[in-house]
């Protein structure tokens, strides 16, 4: 039997509409189950005893396996199950090397040849014990030594200094910034839990996303948080594709979900304005369409807000269809650090300069105050119609408003699939990046010392990256017959010190792909920020056509 392929988790849905946001709420499972297509061996027996039959696993869960298994006969209650979970079976922690466990049938239906059985222990307890454990010490290991050999390696730039200032100025820069990123990440922590659910408006602008629609509004409407405290606003931007049948046939279960249907595309700003001006909650919530929130990300989103000088939080986003293939692999471990590390560590400072599209929320009365602003805005002549998140980041920064990261409100994202779309999205993002920089370089200074010095340091590196590649690479191998060796081990250890991040919090093989990831930066995506600076006037999406959010 071939096993079914699967680019992420698919959980098994409860039957009970809306079940989490009723205050009586109980959790029937001990834990998610994920409905899924592999091969199972069930053993029974041992030695010359030892009978072996075929199954197929239909869900799989920490603690056990729907199994259709027709030769198994009615009397065997215990045996061992051998099988290997596919890729995007399960969360990645759990899928590692093949599992052999002793199991029992807790549910047998001789109609449909279906079992189900209970392992003797959770695969979470099994992993602690070994695989885990063995990664976590791995990752110190390697996060130790990546740190020493960078300080040794910065201990050197310094001594040889003056034989090339710029590539050595530079390499010192980003190491200090690097390492402070980490640093200041460290000092991070989750807001406090709290009972306060109050009124908010969710705001879901959609343009063309048939395949994943139904999905997000589910998963945003069955959420663990109070439906009477909580309106959907849901904004077709004029799709021409099948996005509106979805749409109405998710509102079939959900009435009352309210929706607004543009004709004609007016771009994702004016999608979200026109959800702002119909909210009645408190706190408004953005989500993309292609977004899929974790149950209590809202009810962990809003509990920010307890502290009265907030006035926007971002959640934390990671890839959802991460196992397609090797870029959307190196996608997993960059946005892990991008939000866990970078935003972390501006959250530190209250001061997070990108609430992201996938989840932030808003106080409606500051939202309000800069909603004109923000859906006019202009740059050289030019409607700005992309980097609305990072452009209301910069509304709410210049007034002094707090703006900080909450990692307990999980939300997952479809990445592109294919180098030209991925393209396209990180040529959209750094002319956005550019532009919303520039601005941001005006009241940045007013901001705390040790923040302000790494905006501008954030900024500065990225801008001269390219002429310093350029030298390392090519000008001084050429010109005065040096070596690369020691900028190319640089970016080795900066990648492996990411990478062994990840490996600590998320215990997973992929892990390695950050690796990779730091030199498709170097050789590839470095240079599209000089393109992007001077083109930085375009108003096109770049992904999905003009105006289209």
């Amino acid at each position: 039997m071939q096993e079914t392929k699967s680019s992420f988790p698919a959980a098994q849905p409860d039957r009970r509409l809306r079940s989490r946001s009723r205050p009586d709420y109980s959790d029937r499972r001990k834990s998610a189950r994920f409905l899924s297509r592999f091969p199972v061996q069930i053993i029974v027996g041992s030695g010359d005893q030892e009978r072996v039959y075929q199954a197929i696993a239909h869900d799989v869960s920490d603690g056990g396996l729907l199994l259709e298994a027709k030769d198994v006969p009615a009397t065997e209650e215990r045996f061992h199950v051998e099988f290997r979970l596919p890729d995007g079976a399960m969360p990645e922690e759990f899928l590692h090397n093949g599992v052999r466990i002793q199991a029992e049938v807790r549910r047998r239906d001789e109609s449909s040849s279906t079992l189900g059985v209970a392992f003797e222990e959770p695969l979470s307890k099994r992993l602690a014990r070994k695989t885990w454990n063995y990664l976590r010490w791995a990752s110190i290991l390697f996060l130790f030594l990546a740190v020493s050999i960078i300080l040794l390696i910065k201990y050197e730039n310094l001594y040889f200094f003056w034989f090339d200032v710029p590539v050595f100025l530079y390499s010192l820069l980003v190491g200090a910034y690097l390492l402070s990123r980490f640093l200041f990440a460290a000092f991070y922590r989750p807001g406090a839990p709290g009972t306060d659910t109050p009124r908010i408006t969710v705001i879901c602008p959609v343009y063309n996303e048939e395949k994943y629609i139904e999905r997000t509004l589910t998963q945003l409407m069955e959420s663990a948080y109070p439906a009477a405290r909580m309106q959907v606003i849901v904004i077709n931007d004029g799709s021409t594709d099948d996005t509106l049948a979805q749409i109405q046939k998710t509102r079939e279960k959900y009435p009352d979900m309210l929706l607004v249907n543009f004709e004609r595309s007016r771009g994702k700003r004016n999608a979200l304005a026109a959800g702002v001006r119909m909210s009645t909650g408190d706190i408004i919530v953005f989500i993309d369409s292609d977004s899929f929130l974790d149950p209590d990300a809202l009810r962990n989103l809003t509990r920010r807000f307890a502290d009265p000088g907030v006035a926007a939080v971002t959640g934390h986003c990671e890839v959802e269809n991460q196992w397609t293939n090797l870029l959307t692999k190196m996608q997993a471990v960059r946005y892990y650090v991008a939000f866990r590390v970078m935003k972390a560590a501006e959250s530190v400072f209250d001061c997070v300069t990108c609430l992201s599209g996938p989840l932030a929320a808003y106080r409606r009365p500051v939202l309000m105050e800069v909603l004109h602003e923000w859906v006019t805005q202009k740059f050289i002549g030019q409607p700005a119609t992309y980097g609305d998140d990072r452009s209301l980041t910069n509304s709410l920064l210049r007034r002094g408003y707090k703006v900080v990261y909450e990692s307990s409100a999980r939300t997952t994202t479809i990445v592109p699939e294919s180098y030209t779309g991925f393209m396209r999205q990180q040529m959209r993002w750094k002319r956005s990046w550019f532009r919303e920089s520039l601005r941001a370089c005006v009241f940045m200074w007013k901001k705390p010392p040790l923040m302000s010095l790494s905006f501008y340091l954030g900024f500065l590196l990225p801008v001269v990256a390219p002429a310093i590649v350029l030298r390392a690479l090519v000008y001084v191998p050429l010109f005065h017959h040096g070596s690369p060796a020691m900028y190319i081990a640089g970016v080795f250890l900066m990648s492996a010190l990411m990478s062994s991040t990840y490996l600590f919090a998320r215990r997973s093989r992929l892990w390695f792909y950050g690796i990779p990831f730091c030199f498709f930066y170097m050789f590839v995506l470095v240079w599209q920020l000089p393109i992007a600076i001077l083109t930085s006037m375009k108003t096109q999406w770049g992904t999905r056509g003009d105006g289209a959010p």
